[in-house]
């Protein structure tokens, strides 16, 4: 029952949504209206073919739009990315050098005379 109400109702509106393009089409088809290009240039052209023209260029700047905020989102994940890595870096070379320190012997242990600090009070 439902699925036959959806259907109808889906039909009754693509159905209006053609009729009004239809009637759209046939009523600006012949208007002619004046498109202002630049300081006094004027182009007389059809109202439909302009109402095309700029929806495509709505479509155009969308797509210019949405690619470069994902350009820009692209740019700042690589900086972040790249941050990371050298911070990742940083405290790896961190690590080894504090190894390094670490497997060196202590003073007094039984290391040489020369690693021994030397007493100048004598």
């Amino acid at each position: 029952m439902w699925l036959k109400v959806k259907i109808w109702t889906k039909t009754l509106v693509v159905g209006a949504l053609v009729l009004y393009a239809l009637l759209f089409i046939l009523n600006n088809s012949g208007q002619a209206v004046k498109f202002w290009y630049w300081f006094r240039r004027e182009y007389e052209t059809s109202m439909l073919v302009l109402i095309l023209i700029t929806f495509l260029a709505g479509v155009v700047g969308t797509l210019l739009v949405r690619t470069t905020i994902s350009t820009l989102r692209q740019i700042r994940e690589a900086r972040a990315r790249s941050r990371t890595d050298r911070l990742e870096r940083e405290v790896a070379d961190m690590k080894t050098k504090a190894a390094m320190l670490k497997t060196k012997s202590a003073p007094g242990a039984g290391g040489s005379a020369a690693s021994q600090p030397l007493d100048e009070s004598a």
